[in-house]
């Protein structure tokens, strides 16, 4: 008779990391319970298994189920952006739609201390914390009086419903310097490859950083990470596209933020139906696109309501949708960008972040009589910005603000669009990401319309009207 099913945890207050990714490891040549095999391993011949098999025969997929819990606070948000650019990770930030950042909390680069332009950029980032901490109580009257108390509200909860209605404009004068807390949860395989692009990044932060992640995580897995190291390719690779973008850089720069729907598959319905007829045992694949093609237009609006028109608010879509691709050009502020790079399942390839492309002008610091010492903060810093990127271009950008536009080219199939725009889209998203998610449910809605019908956003507002709600300009 077989044994009766058990399902539990491995204890990893027992257990370290590198025992538990040999004990599952083992699983496919052991008859073993995984209690018994993990009960035969000790630390040292853990590392011998990983040292043969991971290392020296390359079985890396051993090293994913060793994961670690990495906390890494006071850093700065510029540095964020590579710790979070693990496609298989998972990573929770300091908000800065909820919490008031204090006006020494920035980050002073090695390079820039040690430089003549010290001085500017001390005054710089001073300045900015002091005109996002002179801005929070008139943007705090403006949010009160288009958000007023409810009859049966405290003052505590009343505040806490409106604080991010006025920290998160606060925030678009918080520069890249600013230092922030951030928790990463990551196998050892991902690890691995973060502290090699830690350690080949170009500014010593980072590096600096991906070299204290390793020798932490050294402890816990000292087999898997001890030969990540700088990347000579990696390190390279920046300096030889500098070169290729001096050449090709130029043209004419967008004069607004938004997302322009440059690339797409045609026959969208036509690729998800054709995929779902496949999961369900109908034939090949090229069989069936054809035959899908020559359904009438109302025989493939059917079938997919058929396959659609039954998703409930909390169902997830289809991953036949995955068939589906569209690139977007997108130009958003940086706040609204730290909130796009959590959708790491699309393919994510930002431009630098500089004060090239402007800024943009929320609505309420003018409402709140603000709006001359936000252009003039945000004037200054790029000013500042112009003249340290003359010196050391990677530093200058720890006085960028979140205001500062930037491209991002956005990859994502139809499944991920969903999530996204509906995501982003809803009220209590962030204003600068809901426009952003708008304009791409606007430009999925022309090319089409009868897939966007079911993203479940017919509630929301146009790209435009939000815009015009919520900022000055963009």
């Amino acid at each position: 008779m077989a044994g009766a099913r058990e399902i539990y945890l491995l204890d990893p207050r027992t257990l370290r990391p590198e025992v538990i990714a040999v004990t599952f490891a083992k699983t496919s040549r052991s008859p073993e319970s995984f209690r018994e095999i993990a009960r035969d391993l000790t630390a040292e011949r853990s590392a011998e298994f990983h040292e043969r098999w991971v290392v020296g025969y390359g079985h890396a997929s051993v090293a994913e189920h060793a994961v670690l819990h990495v906390a890494l606070e006071n850093v700065s948000r510029l540095a964020i952006e590579c710790v979070e650019s693990n496609r298989l990770a998972s990573y929770t930030e300091k908000s800065t739609r909820y919490q008031i950042f204090a006006p020494d909390s920035f980050y002073v680069p090695r390079a820039v201390a040690d430089s003549p332009h010290a001085a500017l950029y001390l005054n710089t980032c001073r300045m900015l914390l002091q005109a996002y901490a002179d801005a929070l109580e008139p943007l705090k009257a403006v949010a009160q009086a288009r958000y007023p108390r409810r009859a049966d509200e405290t003052d505590s909860r009343w505040d806490a419903r409106i604080r991010s209605r006025f920290v998160d404009n606060a925030r678009f004068l918080l520069p890249a310097a600013m230092l922030a807390n951030v928790g990463m949860t990551v196998n050892a395989r991902v690890l691995e490859h973060a502290i090699v692009k830690m350690l080949s990044h170009p500014l010593a932060e980072v590096r600096e950083i991906g070299a204290e992640v390793k020798a932490v995580a050294q402890a816990e897995v000292p087999t898997l990470v001890k030969y990540a190291d700088a990347s000579p390719y990696l390190a390279g690779l920046g300096r030889a596209l500098a070169e290729q973008v001096r050449e090709v850089a130029g043209g004419v720069q967008p004069d607004r933020a938004g997302a322009v729907l440059v690339d797409c598959d045609a026959e969208a319905e036509e690729r998800v139906l054709a995929g779902a007829l496949y999961g369900a045992g109908a034939g090949d694949f090229a069989r069936l696109l054809a035959a899908v093609r020559a359904w009438p237009a109302e025989q493939r609006a059917s079938a997919v309501a058929e396959l659609l028109g039954g998703l409930g608010p909390f169902d997830i879509p289809l991953r036949e949708l995955e068939h589906v691709r569209y690139t977007f050009d997108v130009v958003l502020d940086q706040g609204a960008y730290f909130e796009a790079k959590r959708h790491r399942m699309m393919t994510q390839t930002p431009g630098p972040l500089t004060a090239g492309l402007g800024y943009v002008a929320p609505r309420a610091f003018l409402d709140a009589g603000l709006e001359a010492r936000y252009r003039e903060a945000q004037e200054r810093a790029a000013d500042a910005y112009h003249r340290i990127a003359a010196d050391l271009p990677h530093e200058a950008s720890y006085v960028v603000t979140n205001a500062f536009k930037r491209r991002v080219l956005m990859a994502m199939n139809l499944r991920e669009a969903f999530h996204f725009c509906r995501l982003r889209s809803a009220e209590n998203a962030h204003f600068s990401i809901r426009h952003i998610a708008l304009e791409m449910i606007e430009a999925i809605r022309r090319v089409h319309p009868i897939l966007a019908s079911y993203m479940r956003c017919d509630d929301r507002p146009g790209a435009g009207e939000l815009a015009e709600e919520y900022f000055a300009d963009l």
